[in-house]
C-alpha cells in the first residue's frame, strides 16, 4: 500500500504542479513563514491560495502572532489560549468569482450575466482567519478576525502580515476543550494528595496506573455555570505499566467525585463518596495481536490486495477534484473536521450543474441512559466541546484506505498558539462498490453488466474512548452516501460484588457497559440547480400513501406518493416515518427536465431514532435539535452550529438551531440549508468488548428528476480479466489422482 500511497502523491502533484501533502495547499507555490525582526512571522510570498482553501501553516502562524501582538500588556499576551483559528469562509459571490475567472477550470458561467463584457477584478479580497481565544487570566473568551493582507513589494520591505480587523469578548461562554488541559486536568487529580489515599484504597499506589479523562461539565445546576472553567473527570486504573496498549478503560475507578477548576489547574471539589472495587482484571481486555482470545490470531486471512495499474481515476489541483463527473473542494476544520464544498456533476452539454454548496457535520451528542452517578452526566458535544477535526488521525498510524489513495494534511494551533500538523488527516480514494446495473435478455442470453465504482473521502477521529469515522462517499449514479463508523472501546462502569444494572448490560465480572445514543447532525447547504447565490431551491415532503377503498381502489392494492411543500420553518420541522417511506427532496423551482418536473436531489433516511429521554432532560437544553431528525433554514452565514458555537457549559436553553426556527421564515423559494439529524441506539453487547466491531450509519442523497435518464447507463464496460474461481478440496483431490 506504501509504493501506491507514494505513487498518488507523486502523480497528484505533477497533475497540479503543486506539491501538497507537506504544506497542504496546493493550489499555488505554499507560503512559508519566519520570523521577522520583530518576533511576528511574515509569508516571504503572496498568498495564492483559493478562498475556500483551510488554513495554511504560515497563514495559521501569521493570525496567532497578529492577535498576540494586539495584546495591551504582557500578561495579556502571555494568558491568550488558542482555541481555534479557522478559514473565515467568503461569501458565495467571493467563490463564485474566484472559480469563474482566477483558479481552474475557470467556470465564467458561475457569475450572472451582465450586458456587455463582464468587469472582472485584477484580485480577489484578503484571505481571513477567525480565532477563537481563551484568556487563562480573566477566564475570557473572545473572538477575533483577522485579514491576511498581500504586499507584493517585498523589494522595497513588504512583507505578509495581517490586521486585526475586528475583536469582541464574548460574555457567559467557554469555548471547547484542548487536548493541553486535558493533560494538565490529568496531572493535576493524580498529583492530589486525597486522590492519591482514595487510590491507595482501591489498592493502587502507582500513579502511573491511572488513567484521569477529563469530561467537560455540561449543565445541570448554576454550579456548572461559565463563569469558571471547570472538569468534571472519569478515572480508569491499567493493570499493568509496561503494556503500551493495555487497556485501562476495562477498570473503571468508581465513587470518586472530583471537580477540576480548568483555569487554574487546581481540585475545587473532592469526594470519595463509595468505594466500589475495581473489577478484577479482565483476560479478555486487550486487542492487540496475539492477545486476543485463545492468545492465537487467525492464520487462514490470506492478503487483499488491490492494483490500479492505470493510475486512479480522479484529479487534484490543490484542494480541488475531479472524478469521472464529479468535481468538489476539499475543506477541513477543527470543529467539523472534513468539509465538502462546491459539490457539481457535469452533465454533457448541460454543463457543471452544482447540487451544494457546503456539506458537513457539524455536531455530535452521546448521552448515556444510566441515572447513576457518573454515568447521568455523560452527554458529550464532541465537535462542540472537543473538536472532531483537532482530535483527527494522522492515517500514517494505520488506514483502512486500499488502494490509490491521495491524503492531504490538515493544520491546527495548539493552546499555547504553536502550529500544528497531523499529516495523512485526509484519505481520498476509490473503492469498488459491487453491481451498478444489469440486465439479460432471456430470449437472447446477452446481458449488459456493469460494477460500480465510488469516490471516497474521509477522516477518522478519537474522542477519548470511541473512534469515529466520517465518510462521504460519490457514486457513477449521481448518489452521494453521508457514512459514519463507530468503533473503539466502550464507556464502562464498575459494579458491586453481586449487583446487576438494568440501564446497562454485564460484559465481564465486576464490569457493564450502560447504554447510551450517538447522535449526529450533516449540515447541508443546498444549490440544486443553482448558481452561488441563487435562491430558487424549495423542500417537498413526500409520504407514501394507502389509497383508500373505493372505485379508485377496487382491487384494495393501491398506493401513491403525497407531496407536501414544507413552506416555513416551523413547517419544516419533521421526523422520519418508515411506515409512509417518508422522504424530503429538494427541488429547483425555475429548472425542469425533460418531461416538466422540477429537478431535484432527495434526502433518504437510514436507520434513526428519537432521544430516549424525557422533555426535561437536563442535556436537552443544550440539545433542542435532537427533538427533531429534520429542520430546514434559509441560508444565514452565521448559522452554523446546532447547539451555538459554545455548547460547553452552556446555561441557556433551546440556544442555536431551536431558536433560530422560532423566526418561521419562508422556505418557498430561498437558499436552503438541511439539518439531518440522525442517531443510533446503543444497548451494549459482549461481542462489543473489547473493542468494538464497527457499526454504520448515515442517509443518501439521490438524484430524483435531476437527470433525464440514468446518469450510470454511459459506464463502460469493464476490461475482461480471467477470474479464477477457488477449487474445492474435492477438485484438488480429482486432479491429484488424474496426474497419479
Amino acid at each position: 500500500m506504501a509504493a501506491a500511497e507514494e505513487k498518488a502523491q507523486a502523480a497528484s502533484t505533477a497533475s497540479s504542479g503543486a506539491v501538497m501533502a507537506g504544506e497542504a495547499v496546493a493550489a499555488a507555490p505554499s507560503t512559508t513563514a519566519k520570523a521577522s525582526s520583530k518576533g511576528i512571522p511574515i509569508m516571504t510570498r503572496a498568498q495564492r491560495s483559493h478562498p475556500l482553501d483551510p488554513l495554511s501553516a504560515a497563514e495559521i502562524a501569521v493570525a496567532v502572532a497578529t492577535v498576540r501582538a494586539a495584546g495591551r500588556t504582557p500578561e495579556v499576551r502571555d494568558s491568550m489560549r488558542f482555541v481555534e483559528v479557522v478559514l473565515q469562509e467568503p461569501e458565495k459571490n467571493v467563490v463564485a468569482l474566484a472559480d469563474a475567472y482566477f483558479f481552474p477550470p475557470f467556470q465564467p458561467s458561475l457569475l450572472p450575466r451582465t450586458k456587455g463584457a463582464p468587469v472582472i477584478p485584477s484580485r480577489l479580497p484578503p484571505r481571513r482567519a477567525r480565532l477563537v481565544v481563551y484568556n487563562k487570566q480573566t477566564n475570557e473568551t473572545s473572538i477575533w478576525v483577522v485579514e491576511l493582507s498581500e504586499v507584493h513589494a517585498a523589494t522595497r520591505g513588504g512583507h505578509h502580515r495581517g490586521k486585526v480587523v475586528s475583536s469582541e469578548v464574548v460574555p457567559d461562554v467557554q469555548p471547547a476543550m484542548d487536548a493541553m488541559e486535558y493533560a494538565e486536568c490529568e496531572a493535576t487529580v493524580k498529583s492530589y494528595p486525597p486522590f492519591i489515599e482514595a487510590m491507595k484504597k482501591r489498592g493502587v499506589d502507582d500513579m502511573e496506573l491511572v488513567m484521569v479523562d477529563a469530561w467537560c461539565a455540561g449543565y445541570y445546576s448554576d454550579a456548572d455555570a461559565p463563569n469558571r472553567r471547570i472538569g468534571k473527570p472519569l478515572i480508569f486504573c491499567r493493570t499493568e505499566s509496561d503494556s503500551p496498549m493495555e487497556n485501562g478503560y476495562a477498570r473503571p475507578v468508581e465513587g470518586i467525585h472530583v471537580v477540576v477548576d480548568m483555569q487554574n489547574n487546581v481540585v475545587i471539589e473532592f469526594e470519595d463518596r463509595k468505594l466500589v472495587p475495581l473489577p478484577p482484571p479482565d483476560h479478555l481486555r486487550n486487542y492487540t495481536p496475539g492477545e486476543t482470545r485463545g492468545g492465537v490470531d487467525r492464520s487462514d486471512v490470506k492478503p487483499l490486495i488491490i492494483n490500479q495499474h492505470e493510475g486512479p481515476s480522479f484529479r487534484i489541483n490543490g484542494y480541488f477534484v475531479e472524478w469521472q463527473k464529479w468535481n468538489f473542494r476539499i475543506g477541513f476544520t477543527p470543529k467539523e473536521g472534513l468539509v465538502i464544498h462546491s459539490v457539481a456533476y457535469i452533465d454533457g452539454n448541460r454543463g457543471r450543474r452544482p447540487i451544494a454548496h457546503r456539506l458537513s457535520f457539524v455536531e455530535m451528542v452521546v448521552p448515556y441512559g444510566d441515572p447513576n452517578e457518573p454515568h447521568y452526566r455523560k452527554n458529550a458535544f464532541d465537535a462542540g466541546e472537543d473538536g472532531l477535526g483537532k482530535n483527527a488521525h494522522s492515517l500514517k498510524k494505520g488506514c483502512d484506505c486500499l488502494g490509490f489513495i491521495k491524503y492531504f494534511d490538515a493544520h491546527f494551533t495548539n493552546f499555547t498558539g504553536g502550529v500544528e500538523t497531523i499529516e495523512n488527516c485526509v484519505c481520498l480514494h476509490e473503492e469498488d462498490h459491487g453491481i451498478l446495473w444489469k440486465h439479460q435478455d432471456w430470449r437472447t442470453g446477452l446481458a449488459e453488466v456493469r460494477r460500480s465504482r465510488r469516490l471516497t473521502v474521509s477522516f477518522i477521529c478519537t474522542v477519548a474512548n470511541y473512534e469515529y469515522g466520517f465518510y462521504w462517499h460519490f457514486y457513477q449514479d449521481g448518489k452521494i452516501e453521508a457514512e459514519v463508523k463507530l468503533t473503539g472501546i466502550l464507556s464502562l462502569g464498575a459494579l458491586m460484588p453481586g449487583e446487576q444494572r438494568k440501564y446497562g448490560t454485564t460484559i465481564a465480572p465486576g464490569l457493564y457497559a450502560p447504554v447510551h445514543q450517538h447522535f449526529f447532525v450533516a449540515r447541508m447547504d443546498m444549490a440544486v440547480d443553482c448558481k452561488p447565490n441563487e435562491p430558487y431551491n424549495q423542500v417537498v415532503e413526500v409520504n407514501v400513501k394507502v389509497e383508500s377503498a373505493g372505485p379508485h381502489n377496487v382491487h384494495n392494492n393501491a398506493f401513491y406518493a403525497e407531496e407536501k411543500i414544507l413552506k416555513s420553518e416551523l413547517q419544516a420541522m419533521r421526523d422520519c416515518d418508515p411506515s409512509s417511506v417518508r422522504h424530503w427532496i429538494v427541488r429547483n423551482t425555475r429548472n425542469v427536465n425533460r418531461t416538466g418536473q422540477p429537478t431535484g436531489y432527495k434526502l433518504i433516511p437510514g436507520s434513526n431514532c428519537l432521544p430516549l429521554a424525557l422533555p426535561e432532560a437536563k442535556f436537552l437544553r443544550r440539545a433542542g435539535f435532537l427533538k427533531h431528525n429534520l429542520w430546514v433554514t434559509p441560508y444565514k452565514n452565521d448559522e452554523m452550529f446546532p447547539g451555538g458555537e459554545f455548547p460547553n457549559q452552556n446555561p441557556r436553553i433551546d440556544e442555536g438551531l431551536a431558536t433560530w426556527v422560532k423566526k418561521d421564515r419562508s422556505l418557498e423559494e430561498t437558499n436552503i440549508v438541511l439539518w439531518y439529524v440522525f442517531g443510533l441506539t446503543h444497548v451494549p453487547r459482549l461481542e462489543d468488548w473489547p473493542v468494538m466491531p464497527v457499526e454504520r450509519i448515515g442517509f443518501m442523497l439521490m438524484p430524483h428528476g435531476f437527470f433525464n435518464c440514468s446518469p450510470a447507463v454511459d459506464v463502460p464496460p469493464g476490461p475482461d480479466v480471467d477470474a479464477k474461481e477457488a477449487e474445492s478440496p474435492k477438485d484438488i483431490q480429482t486432479e491429484l489422482i488424474s496426474k497419479l
